[in-house]
């Protein structure tokens, strides 16, 4: 059964209360683990995690086994990965020899030699026991409770909330996708596939041939779309025709060995590796016949019949207009930041447009903070629609959702108050917050599959607020320490 954390100290070992984080440093690292330790101590919200992580990863579990990780350890190096916009191999050393994280961590400064190493594969394991919708949970959390460190004066109410709402594109590790190279993708994948039981299919004695003359005839393809030159159209379905033939012949092999497969007792490995194989033919064939559509019919394909990635096929396609980069291959995350620059609410939008987002957010908000908590909410002229902003000037003192395209005599009056404009000029803070979140590992995941990315959107955004609460931290105790300097 796993911990909550270390109860006992060992020899060496500091309270992680009582760590000493450096006020002057320029790394990110000690802002990250700072606000780690203000949630440590803070007694509501440290309880309040504390028993959502037990609830997700020890609920069902016996209290027998190894103890493995304590909860706090995998918190603490789920977002100090995504601080550092680090892989798990640095992870993993800075873990074992950085003598701060350790110390966070509940461990000795120095790993002794009989202590077991954190190893990256436990860190990635570790991290994959918590889903994105535990980690909107802490976060909500961490931000209601470092809220107060940002007032300007101690005591009273929090100050109601300053909205700004945005969104952003937040890539997938894919490659840029055309019908040519997800086919190849997909050969290369069932050759590979092929590769691995080769010792239950024979007949796949030239499987490097094989691959040699579909990715030259791909590449032969690619070439003569990409040239100019005349008679470019018969020169392309000349290619494209040659390469259906080689790709037909490969397809027909390749789902004889899938039946021949199907006849034989498989190992869990093997059966693995089989339904790979089903999969990556079933995309040979699909790309078979859209290449054949497109080059050779003339045929437009309906964006609702592509796939942008073999291994992500959750990726959407998203243009947004502008003009470098024209296309971005992810999803659109929404962010809500308030007048303190912390991240308030988030939410992958996969497969939903923004227009289509901003009352829910408004919804959570409200539910959350109160009717009263909340004085203003903005956003740019994407999240716009009549009906949207009307419901929400119900309960929201002040929303700016400017309008798109032509204003009436009405929309301008309502556009040019001055607290609209000011409000509308405030907005643009929101840029900075985004770029605070890309560089804190939000710019592309590289984390597999959609469950996989909003879990590191979980961690990213929690990570930002931390990194935010713990700078305030730093700032006020480097204040005190100059204040007693200089009474001294």
């Amino acid at each position: 059964m796993r911990k909550r954390f270390e109860v006992q100290l060992c020899l060496g070992q500091t309270a992680i209360e009582n760590v000493v984080i450096p006020l002057k440093s320029r790394d990110e690292l000690p802002p990250i683990l700072a606000g780690l330790q203000w949630l440590w101590q803070h007694p509501e919200a440290h309880a309040q995690v504390f028993a959502l992580l037990e609830q997700k990863i020890n609920l069902g579990k016996k209290a027998t086994g190894r103890p493995g990780l304590t909860l706090w350890q995998i918190l603490v190096l789920g977002v100090v990965r995504l601080g550092l916009d680090c892989d798990y191999d640095r992870l993993e050393h800075l873990a074992n020899y950085d003598a701060l994280l350790r110390q966070i961590l509940g461990v000795s400064p120095v790993r002794e030699a009989h202590e077991k190493p954190f190893h990256h594969k436990t860190l990635a394991d570790n991290a994959g026991l918590v889903d994105a919708e535990l980690l909107s949970q802490i976060n909500a959390i961490v931000v209601q409770a470092g809220r107060p460190l940002f007032k300007k004066k101690a005591g009273g109410d929090p100050e109601p909330l300053a909205v700004k709402v945005d969104t952003y594109v937040l890539e997938t590790p894919v490659h840029f996708p055309t019908d040519l190279n997800l086919l190849w993708d997909a050969q290369r994948k069932c050759l590979d596939g092929v590769e691995a039981l080769i010792g239950r299919l024979p007949g796949w004695r030239k499987a490097a041939d094989w691959r040699s003359n579909l990715k030259g005839q791909m590449r032969q393809v690619s070439r003569a779309c990409q040239g100019g030159g005349a008679k470019k159209e018969k020169r392309v379905q000349a290619a494209a025709r040659a390469y259906l033939k080689a790709s037909y012949a490969f397809e027909v092999k390749v789902f004889g060995s899938l039946m021949a497969l199907r006849e034989q007792a498989l190992s869990p490995w093997e059966l693995s590796q089989e339904i790979a194989l089903d999969y990556f033919h079933s995309e040979v064939v699909r790309h078979m016949d859209l290449i054949e559509r497109r080059l050779l019919r003339g045929e437009t394909i309906p964006h609702a019949e592509k796939v942008f990635s073999l291994f992500e096929p959750h990726t959407e396609w998203i243009a947004k207009g502008k003009l470098r980069p024209t296309v971005e291959l992810g999803h659109r995350l929404l962010v809500a930041t308030d007048q303190h620059e912390l991240i308030v609410d988030y939410q992958v939008l996969a497969g939903t447009s923004e227009v289509d987002a901003l009352v829910p957010v408004a919804d959570r908000l409200l539910g959350r903070y109160g009717a009263n908590q909340v004085a203003s909410l903005s956003t740019d002229q994407g999240f716009s629609r009549a009906e949207d902003r009307e419901l929400l000037e119900l309960y929201i003192p002040q929303v700016v959702v400017p309008k798109r395209g032509k204003l009436s005599a009405a929309d301008q009056a309502r556009e040019g108050q001055r607290q609209f404009r000011a409000l509308r000029h405030q907005h643009a803070a929101i840029e900075s917050d985004i770029h605070g979140l890309e560089h804190h590992g939000l710019n592309r995941c590289p984390d597999k599959g959609l469950r996989g990315y909003e879990r590191y959107v979980g961690f990213g955004v929690l990570a930002y607020n931390l990194h935010r609460i713990g700078a305030r931290v730093l700032t006020r105790e480097g204040a005190v320490e100059t204040g007693l300097k200089a009474a001294a």
